[in-house]
C-alpha cells in the first residue's frame, strides 16, 4: 500500500532498528531490502540470515564468525554475518526461533555494536542497522518466557506490520506482472504475458500463502504457458481440481502442482514429455524436479514450509529430495 511505502522510505532514511511482523510469505525480506536501498546505506552490503534454516549449534557462527579450531570442523578463521554487514544493513529474519542464549548475545550487540567470534577474545565492533522479521507475535512469546523482554523492546524501535497479501488492493496485479517478467527471463521462454481473465482470476484469489504463493503460481504458470504465448486461467492452477501424481497427501486447489494443472479444453492429452515453446521436450519429471527446487528456494530450504506450498505431505518431499541427492542446506 501507499502508506508502507511512505513508512518504509521515511524510517529508511534514518539508522533505528525495525521490527517486520507478518504471516508467511507476505514480503517481509522485500520491506527490509527496500528500506536498505532507500537509506544513506545503500552502497553498503546487505546480509540476511534466517535464524530457523540452520541448526542452533551453527547460527552462533554464522552470526559472529569462530577462529581456527573453536569447535570440530573449524579448520579456518570465518567471518560471521555482523562483520559481513559492515557499514550496511543486516536482516534477521525468523528472528523469534533465536534460543534465549543467543538473544542475550544479539542484545550485546544491539546495545554495543560489539561482539567476539566464537573461540576468540578479541572484541569486534561493527557499524551495522539491524532490520528484524518474524511471523509470531513476540508479545506473546515474551509472556511465555521464550523472548527477552528487553530484546524485544531493542528491535521493536519502529514497528512495521505487513498484511497479507488478500488485504493489499492493487498489489496482486503489480506484483504478478513483476514475477511473470522475471520467470520469463529466468526461463528463457518466449511468454507475452497474463491474458485480462488471468489478472481477473489472481484479483480474486484468496492468496493463503500469501507473495510466495503468488511466486509459485507464476513460475508454474510461464513454464506451462501456450503456443500462443499468453497466461490464461487454466494455467494458474488456482480453480483445478485436486489431482494425484505428484504426492499423496491431498492439495489444494491454490498449491496443485505444475506437472498435474489442467490442460486447456482444445489441447490433446498431455503425454509423457511436455514440449516447450522451442519445439524441445521436457519430461515431466525434469518439470516437477525444476518445480520443487524452485519452491524449496524460496522457502529458504525450509521443508515443511516447502511441502507445505506444493500441497504434499513432509514425507513425500523428502523422498523427493533423497531421489535428487539434496539434502546440504536443507532444514525441517
Amino acid at each position: 500500500t501507499e502508506q508502507m511505502r511512505k513508512l518504509i522510505r521515511r524510517v529508511a532514511q534514518t539508522d533505528a532498528t525495525v521490527l517486520i511482523q507478518g504471516e508467511n510469505g507476505t514480503g517481509k525480506e522485500l520491506v527490509a531490502r527496500a528500506m536498505h536501498r532507500n537509506s544513506a546505506r545503500k552502497d553498503g552490503p546487505f546480509i540476511k540470515l534466517n535464524c530457523a534454516a540452520l541448526p542452533e549449534n551453527l547460527v552462533e557462527s554464522e552470526l559472529f564468525g569462530h577462529e581456527k579450531g573453536s569447535f570440530t570442523g573449524a579448520t579456518n578463521k570465518r567471518e560471521g554475518r555482523f562483520e559481513l554487514a559492515h557499514g550496511g544493513t543486516i536482516f534477521l529474519d525468523e528472528i523469534s526461533e533465536l534460543s534465549l542464549p543467543l538473544q542475550s548475545k544479539l542484545l550485546r550487540v544491539l546495545q554495543e555494536r560489539e561482539f567476539e567470534r566464537v573461540g576468540g577474545n578479541r572484541t569486534i565492533q561493527v557499524d551495522v542497522r539491524v532490520v528484524a522479521a518474524t511471523n509470531r507475535k513476540l508479545e506473546q512469546s515474551v509472556e511465555k518466557n521464550e523472548f527477552r523482554q528487553d530484546l524485544y523492546f531493542r528491535l521493536n524501535v519502529v514497528p512495521i506490520h505487513v498484511p497479507p497479501l488478500k488485504d493489499r488492493e492493487g498489489d496482486v496485479e503489480l506484483l504478478a506482472e513483476a514475477f511473470c517478467q522475471r520467470f520469463i527471463r529466468k526461463h528463457g521462454v518466449p511468454v507475452k504475458g497474463l491474458t485480462p481473465e488471468a489478472i481477473t482470476a489472481l484479483k480474486a484469489h484468496d492468496w493463503p500463502g500469501n507473495i510466495r504463493e503468488l511466486q509459485n503460481v507464476l513460475e508454474r504458470a510461464v513454464i506451462l504457458c501456450g503456443e500462443d504465448g499468453y497466461i490464461h486461467p487454466e494455467q494458474l492452477g488456482l480453480t483445478a481440481p485436486p489431482q494425484a501424481g505428484l504426492g499423496d497427501a491431498p492439495t489444494t486447489d491454490t498449491d496443485t502442482p505444475a506437472e498435474t494443472a489442467a490442460p486447456e479444453p482444445a489441447e490433446a492429452p498431455v503425454s509423457l514429455a511436455a514440449v516447450s515453446t522451442d519445439g524441445s521436450t521436457t519430461s515431466l519429471a525434469d518439470l516437477e524436479k525444476q518445480h520443487i527446487l524452485a519452491t524449496l528456494e524460496q522457502c529458504d530450504g525450509n521443508r515443511t514450509q516447502t511441502a507445505k506450498l506444493l500441497g504434499i505431505n513432509i514425507r513425500t518431499l523428502r523422498n523427493k529430495l533423497n531421489e535428487y541427492k539434496v539434502s546440504a542446506g536443507v532444514v525441517d
